[in-house]
Formats: structure tokens, sequence, C-alpha cells
């Protein structure tokens, strides 16, 4: 066992191991200090079990973790002739299962090797770092304490294409630095007649604990399971996961016999796992894969986040998915204008929850004349404003359940327009050129009418080029001016039907129509003064608007059961 920390713990964990009658030879760490290495060896002086190997200053990725653990072996097998497998573990390591359980498993294994070890060529083994390069290059620097000496050493290493010779007759193999191994095969590595050329070459590759054993085992072992028995797991970085008082269920549910890494103050899992366990329960395998799903899942939440959710601690980036909020909303743009309270009606027809312009200038208009709603968001535009995509996340995220549905238009912040464009949640509904309709029943001078609508037209263009992109996102539905109001209620249906209904029966009313008497004429004296209303359609001087939701059934064709003359 290697410890270089919680001395407490892993005094505990030893007389675990040493109550089923498993001797322990224990490495501690030269920079624990003197009185604590001494109070630590005299509580475990009373267990005969119980050895102590030189001590080394160890260090993450160096060569001073294999020389601890080859030390500690070759103690264990001098000290204790019957012994038939070593394990090694770590003083943050935890024993999940009864002793016994693990003495029975090897006991029925006499000569298999349990060690992870797999070639670089064929398994990418770490994660974000050096892969074959670890072994044909030279670490002399370590990386945590000496990280611009290592990366300057293997940019020159790289520039003058150095490259070091394997030794023969050895293939690099990698994989966890916990294993456990026969009597023979260990005693077969530490006592090779070519050890001091194997370490030669080790000392300077790079995480060499990673690779030592587990490339050497392949030419003595006689049986070995890549895999090994206890249980460790890693983030996307490469680091272990720490397991909490919270985990408990998940570690049983692993059968796995050991597991690290353990939080020191976790004394849930150590009351739970270091009491007597009795005889051998089960005699399942281990079987990590249980828990493999539950930390992919964790991994994803890690990476990609939840969709729709900003907070201090990540920022997720918007390249990882399509989908900018957390659930579907619907954004309408000009109907508003075109119809009397048309927000009440469309609330009406689908049980959503239908805002005003929640981006117009002046406030925003939440649905009800609510003033705040979930989450805090209230109307000031202000707040709104200077965040306006965190806004509408927000209102998104914390409405989930409720169908969300706003008006929006050229009028309000243009700075929404690319977030909804390239939002995969985002269902719209455009009747282009709708908001000249405001600007037709003001009161405001011509010249200023012709200014703001020359504004709003152009706006209203590039926002339609971005939804009409290729990488848009958004489903998007578009209507002229002109073919909305010829037979709007067929528009209607398709938009009541993407938002979806509360109860399947037909639409039989439309809401109430703004008066349009003059508004071609409108339209015809802003080309007049040089403005050109395109996105309005063809608009007729006098048009016939076919409001009527019911119409004729289609005659069928029917043949009767006697004979074959039509019906």
């Amino acid at each position: 066992m290697l410890v270089h920390e919680a001395l407490g713990r892993a005094e505990q964990v030893v007389r675990h191991w040493t109550a089923a009658g498993c001797p322990v030879v224990l490495h501690v760490d030269s920079n624990v200090p003197p009185t604590c290495h001494a109070a630590f060896r005299t509580a475990l002086a009373d267990d005969p079990l119980v050895r102590f190997c030189a001590r080394r200053h160890c260090e993450w990725g160096t060569w001073s973790l294999v020389g601890a653990s080859q030390a500690a072996a070759e103690m264990l097998l001098e000290s204790f002739p019957d012994v038939q497998h070593v394990y090694l573990a770590s003083g943050a390591c935890l024993p999940l299962r009864p002793v016994r359980e693990l003495v029975a498993y090897l006991g029925a294994r006499p000569r298999t090797d349990f060690i992870e070890s797999a070639t670089t060529a064929d398994v990418a083994w770490p994660v974000g770092g050096l892969n074959e390069e670890r072994f044909t290059l030279r670490f002399p620097f370590a990386w945590k304490r000496q990280r611009r000496l290592f990366d300057a050493y293997v940019r020159m290493q790289r520039l003058l294409r150095l490259r070091r010779r394997f030794p023969e007759g050895l293939v690099p193999h990698m994989g966890s630095q916990w294993w456990c191994l026969t009597r023979q095969t260990l005693t077969a590595i530490l006592g090779s007649p070519d050890r001091a050329a194997h370490e030669r070459f080790f000392r300077r590759v790079w995480i060499p604990d990673e690779s030592y054993f587990q490339t050497l085992v392949r030419r003595h072992g006689r049986q070995i399971e890549s895999r090994s028995l206890t249980l460790s797991k890693f983030d996307f970085q490469g680091k272990p996961h720490v397991f909490y008082d919270d985990h408990l269920e998940l570690l049983r549910r692993s059968d796995c016999f050991v597991a690290r890494k353990i939080w020191p103050q976790a004394d849930g899992l150590y009351r739970a796992f270091l009491k007597d366990g009795g005889e051998p329960a089960c005699r399942r395998e281990p079987n990590p894969g249980k828990i493999d799903r539950v930390f992919a899942r964790a991994v994803e939440r890690r990476t990609r986040g939840r969709p729709g959710l900003f907070m201090q601690s990540r920022r997720p980036d918007p390249a990882w998915d399509s989908a900018r909020t957390a659930a579907p909303y619907f954004v309408l743009q000009g109907l508003a204008e075109l119809f009397t309270d048309f927000d009440s009606w469309l609330a009406a027809q689908t049980g959503a929850r239908v805002h005003g312009h929640l981006f117009a200038p002046d406030r925003v208009a939440f649905a009800d004349g609510l003033r705040v709603i979930e989450g805090g968001l209230c109307d000031s535009a202000a707040k709104r404003d200077y965040a306006p995509e965190a806004f509408l996340s927000s209102l998104i995220w914390n409405t989930r359940g409720t169908r969300q549905c706003f008006q929006y238009g050229p009028a309000d912040d243009p700075r929404l327009g690319p977030l909804l464009a390239q939002d995969g949640n985002a269902r719209i509904a455009v009747v282009s050129g709708a908001w000249a309709v405001p600007l037709f029943r003001s009161n405001r001078t011509f010249p200023e009418i012709r200014r703001e609508a020359a504004r709003l037209q152009k706006i209203e263009s590039d926002h339609l080029k971005a939804l009409r992109a290729v990488d848009a996102k958004a489903q998007v539905r578009v209507w002229s001016m002109a073919e909305f109001i010829h037979v709007p209620s067929e528009p209607l249906r398709e938009i009541v039907d993407m938002i979806g209904q509360s109860s399947p029966q037909r639409l039989r009313e439309a809401p109430s129509l703004v008066d349009l008497t003059g508004f071609a004429e409108f339209l015809q004296k802003l080309k007049n003064q040089g403005m050109h209303p395109h996105l309005m359609g063809d608009f007729p001087v006098d048009p016939h608007i076919d409001g009527g939701f019911e119409r004729p059934s289609k005659p069928y064709l029917v043949r009767t059961a006697s004979d074959d003359r039509p019906v």
C-alpha cells in the first residue's frame, strides 16, 4: 500500500486487511513529516502482519512511484512466503466487499494476473496527454514542478527528431497502475536479468507507473486478464473521480472488490465497508459496467451541460448543441398587428402562455400584464437589455413544462435575431410586412412614416435572411402579408397546430382582423414617395378576405357491396 496522506484512514484500512489474514507492506512517502510517520508506525506496531519498507519521495508522473511499488513488493515476497497474489493499493483505496471474497476469488484463479495492459497502437489510453511519445522521448523533468522545462525539452526533442529505442523483446503496453499479480509473475519481473536495462529505459518514460508493470507482465505472465480489480473512474480531463458518502449505493452496485479514490472525510463509506463482512456472501464477478452509464451521464453533464441552463459555474458552448434554450417555444411575428386581441384568442385556442412583445423598447410585455414571473424575471427593459439572450434562456428554463409563446417584430431588440435563427427549439411564424399596419394606423406625419418604414423593412429583411440561411436551425414558416390575409384561416390553423391545441375540436371562429380599408393606397403612397414596401407581397387595392373556417365537404365515390355500380 502506497500512503502519503490521511494516515488515520490508512490505518483503518490496513487493520481491515490484516484482520482477514492478509499481510500488508506500507510505503510511506518521505514528504510525510517524521513525527506523523513515527506515530503511524507506533499505531500499527502491535500488528504482526504489517511491515514498513524504505521511504522515498514520490512524485506524480515519475519513476519514484514504480520504485516504491518495487520496494514494497520485494519486502512482501521475502517476508511472507505463503502469499500467492500481491495486490497494489493506495491509502485512498477502500475494500468494497469482504476480504474473504477476494481471497476466495484469487484462490480459484491461482495463475491469473489481473492488470490493465493495452498496446499504445490499439488503445488511446491517455486523456489529453502524450501517447507513443512517452516511450520515444526522454522526460527527465517533473511535469508538475518543472512545467516549462518539461515542455521546452519535449519541443527540442521533436525539433531535433530524437527518438529512443524500446528495449528488445518488449512491446509497450499501458493501463491502470493498480494491479494484482501472482507471486510467480512478480518474482520473474523483479528477478529478471534484464531488470537493470529495463529500469534505465523506464526511468525516462513519462508516467512509468502506467507502463512498467503493464509492459513486463506481457513477457513474464502466464495468464493475463487485462482488467483491474480496483474500481477507478476518471473524468474527461483524465483526473480521478473522488467518491463521497452519497456514492454508497453506487459503489455497492459495482460489485468491485476495491475502489479508489475515497474522500478521507467520507465517514459513511468507511463505516459501511469496513465492518465485519462475515462469510463470503456472493461470488459475483466485479462489474464496473453497471455504473459506467452513470459516469457517462456525469461526463456529458460536465462537458455539455443542460441546454438552456446558463450559470456562474459554466457557460455552455453554443457549438455543442443546436438547442440554445431548454425547451421548444413559439415566436409570432406580425400576427398581433393584424388581429385584435390576438394574444387572448391564441391562448384560448392552444392553452399556451402567450406573451406580448417581450423585447419591446419600453417594457417587457408578459402575459396577463404580470410584472414579475418565474425566476424573478421582471418587466424592466433595462435589465432585459443587459443580456437579451440570457433573458430568453432564463424565461424558457424557469417555465419548463409550459408552452411559451411571444410576439416579436422589427421594432423589437434586433440582437435577439441570431439566437432565434440558430436555436433548434425555436418555432417561428412570420407574416412579413405586417409591421406597416401600426404605421398605417398611426397619426405621425408621412415623412416620419416613410423613414420608419424603410428602417423596419431593412431590419425585417435581414432577419428573414438569417431565418432562411442554410445553417439556421429554427423551424420557420413565412407568409407575406398579402398571402396571409387572402385566406387567413389556413395559416391560423397551421400556427395553432404548431403550438398544439388544448382540445381536438376544429377551429370554428377566427380572431377579429383589424380594419385595412385604405391600406393598399397607403402602400402606394409609400411607393410614390420613393420607398418600395416589397415584404407585403402583391397587396391588392381591394382585397377579398376569406376568413371562414368551415369548407364544404369533398365528394366521395362509394361502391356498394352488391355490385360495382357507383352510388
